[in-house]
């Protein structure tokens, strides 16, 4: 497909909504209301830091809802109110935070059901009204909704539509994309699906894997194993990995994509030479601004003297899974929850570990005076970390000193 002449015919169809519908000022009101938080613009004005009784909470300089977010959140809201009595869809999550994606369904806006693992998109009717989350969409979907008759509200997000873009650079000069991300991701899901040919790779360790196997080939079928679910169809590794160009998930590490890309760099000099570099290897940046500030800001954080830090966010928000690597990193006691009420008492927090699961966490609370770091991911409402600190302090009152 190209994929390039489809977004164009879609984005001039009568059904193709991108820029909202007017209602941007009721709606700014009604989301102040719902997502912001007084106690975090007083923590703002005290330089990012709050102390009460026993508790220093230093707060991240740059976390939570991230202009991306909050676009594609106010378009939904604007959508509803456009479309007061039209069946609405979203064709996943609005963004990965719970509360916000509650808050869809009681404004009854309706998820694309999935069926053993695919999305069953016969409940949209022609007329039906469907939103396109903050990280995109397949081709394949919009395709169907595009022939379905219904009307697209485009909520994805600029940054991960430059990455779109990047891939189909790649493609039109053949090109292999090496897309530096989680295979299952819905933003790489959709990436890929605008790419030609692809290799997606989870992390560094599975980068070196491959500029192994460029320089010096290997067990095809192995490779082809490894990355089963994480190329295109028909890949082939010693063809499709002599001219690479490298894109990005836009919620993974910063620091972790800049050396994927500067590894490949090297790979592909060393095999080509300098002089031939560039007819084999492409580089553009597509690293998200939001993603860099929160990262950036939990690495000053981190170097403070924290007691423990908490990250707050969706259990299936990648970029809030990477703010806790990097406390992880630094030995910091730390847990990523998703709401307050994954605080059980000073004795027990819920929270989601590096590898996914959750686990129960005794005695997380130290006594006495503690220093509490505190970020969260990019689609995290101002009102949940609210509660969270608040949850601290109550418990921290009623905990005596010992």
């Amino acid at each position: 497909m190209d994929t390039k002449a489809f977004k164009r015919t879609l984005q001039h169809s009568d059904n193709y909504n991108r820029k909202g519908f007017g209602h941007k000022a009721e709606v700014t009101t009604q989301l102040q209301s719902e997502y912001q938080s007084s106690l975090i613009q007083e923590i703002r004005d005290r330089n990012y830091i709050l102390q009460r009784g026993d508790v220093t909470i230093r707060l991240a300089q740059a976390f939570g809802f991230c202009w991306g977010v909050e676009r594609a959140v106010a378009m939904a809201y604007e959508t509803r109110q456009h479309f007061p009595t039209e069946r609405i869809w979203i064709t996943n999550e609005i963004i990965h935070n719970p509360s916000v994606n509650q808050r869809m369904q009681e404004m009854n806006i309706g998820f694309i059901p999935v069926e053993a693992g695919k999305k069953d998109f016969t409940v949209v009717e022609t007329g039906d009204v469907v939103i396109l989350p903050a990280f995109g969409a397949s081709v394949q979907e919009m395709q169907i909704l595009h022939d379905q008759g219904c009307k697209i509200v485009d909520t994805t997000c600029p940054w991960v539509s430059k990455v779109w873009n990047t891939v189909e650079k790649h493609k039109k000069v053949a090109y292999t994309s090496i897309i530096h991300g989680k295979y299952k991701h819905e933003e790489t899901v959709a990436t890929s699906s605008f790419a030609g040919k692809y290799l997606i790779v989870l992390n560094l360790k599975e980068a070196q894997y491959v500029a192994d196997y460029i320089l010096n080939g290997g067990n095809r079928e192995e490779f082809l194993q490894k990355f089963v679910k994480a190329c295109s169809a028909g890949f082939d590794p010693d063809q499709d990995l002599q001219r690479v160009g490298i894109a990005n998930q836009t919620t993974m590490l910063k620091d972790e994509t800049e050396q994927i890309g500067k590894l490949f760099e090297r790979t592909m000099m060393q095999k080509y030479g300098t002089i031939e570099l560039n007819q084999h290897f492409q580089s553009f940046n597509t690293i998200c601004d939001a993603t860099q500030e929160r990262q950036d800001a939990m690495l000053e954080l981190v170097e403070e003297d924290l007691d423990l830090m908490l990250v707050i966010g969706g259990f299936n928000s990648s970029n809030t899974a990477q703010l806790q690597q990097i406390a992880d990193e630094r030995k910091i006691p730390s847990y990523h929850i998703d709401c307050v009420e994954r605080i059980k008492s000073a004795n027990a927090i819920e929270h989601r570990q590096l590898n996914g699961e959750l686990a129960i966490a005794p005695n997380w609370l130290p006594h006495g005076k503690i220093v509490v770091g505190v970020t969260s991911g990019a689609s995290t409402p101002d009102k949940v970390v609210e509660d969270v600190m608040e949850k601290i302090f109550a418990l921290k009152a009623l905990v005596p000193a010992l």
